[in-house]
């Protein structure tokens, strides 16, 4: 069996390949790893459909409405955009979720595929009423960490019942950080699929408005961490709420206050009257990001291997509010 290395290989060298298709490079590549001629057959359709593929795409690189007229979006350099509906295409029907209206658009890395993608971001937006923030200064945040582990592990017995893997809650990937003057929300976990091989990233962040919030959520594994943090700013400055719904026209007369301040929001409280499971199935949806979908599909022409794949674990399921 060749080494998890090739396999490795090839997936950073081939996410470098123009959309301009150099199949004499590939050739190369395949001739330089002493591939058989049935795995650089499947090495080359592979990158024909990732192609093929990426070709159906109309991208936004400058800016865009989201929600109608609820907020815009200036594309964050180094990113493309898809809007609504074919960000709908590919979460679910390339990546294999259930159709989720509340999605507004996906953010792409301007280089990547939906097939070959390091991680994805998607924006979505909950009109869940206005959220008051006075008890921002005032969360234990390390109590919250370990209530919402409390609540992660009591439900596990029911996801284990309906066919799907347990989750461990491991610790704060970035502990949460509230921009009161822009009211900005950020955090990020860090999360164990029962029987996966390395550990998720769950990067939430949050634009607060009249009412309620836009919501950017990453999707990738620990590796993407840096590369999120390291672009961070731009992406928490890329969204913002037209005029109508910002946060400071909230009218205590016309407009609902949500149930829940930011210590909920990051709880992921809002939906725990109707079930925390639920709340799981909502929030933790399978994402088929590139590397997982490289590994599990290509890999077993490649290797034909057995072992359980390094990345992020196959299930329904990728992501808490």
């Amino acid at each position: 069996m060749k080494s998890k290395f090739i396999y490795f290989a090839l997936f950073v060298v081939t996410m470098t390949v123009s959309r301009a298709q150099d199949m004499e490079r590939i050739e190369f590549l395949a001739d330089s790893l002493n591939l058989s001629t049935e795995e650089k057959e499947e090495l080359i359709a592979y990158k024909v459909y990732s192609d093929s593929l990426e070709n159906t795409f109309d991208y936004v690189y400058d800016r865009t409405l989201l929600g109608g007229n609820v907020a815009k979006l200036m594309v964050p350099e180094g990113y493309k955009f898809l809007d609504k509906e074919q960000a709908q295409r590919v979460l679910s029907d390339i990546w294999g979720n259930p159709r989720d209206e509340s999605v507004m658009g996906l953010l792409l890395k301007k280089d990547e595929t939906p097939v070959e993608t390091s991680y994805a971001i998607e924006i979505s937006y909950s009109e869940e009423g206005y959220i008051e923030d006075e008890d921002a200064d005032d969360i234990d945040y390390d109590d919250l960490l370990t209530e919402m582990q409390s609540d992660v592990a009591a439900v596990n017995p029911e996801r284990s019942k309906l066919g799907y893997p347990t989750v461990d809650l491991i610790g704060w990937a970035t502990e949460p950080y509230y921009d009161k003057e822009n009211k900005k929300l950020y955090w990020a976990k860090e999360l164990l699929f029962e029987k996966s091989g390395s550990n998720t990233l769950n990067y939430n962040i949050r634009v607060l408005g009249r009412k309620g919030f836009m919501n950017l959520n990453v999707i990738g594994d620990m590796e993407t961490l840096h590369d999120v943090e390291a672009n961070l700013d731009p992406i928490l400055a890329s969204v913002s709420f037209n005029s109508g719904y910002k946060y400071s026209e909230f009218d205590p007369d016309l407009d609902d206050v949500a149930a829940y301040g930011i210590g909920g929001l990051i709880a992921g409280k809002i939906l725990a009257k109707a079930g925390f499971f639920a709340l799981i199935l909502k929030f933790w949806k399978f994402i088929a990001i590139g590397a997982v979908a490289l590994f599990t599909g290509v890999k077993k022409f490649f290797f034909n291997s057995k072992e359980e794949p390094a990345v992020i674990e196959q299930n329904n399921n990728s992501k808490l509010s």
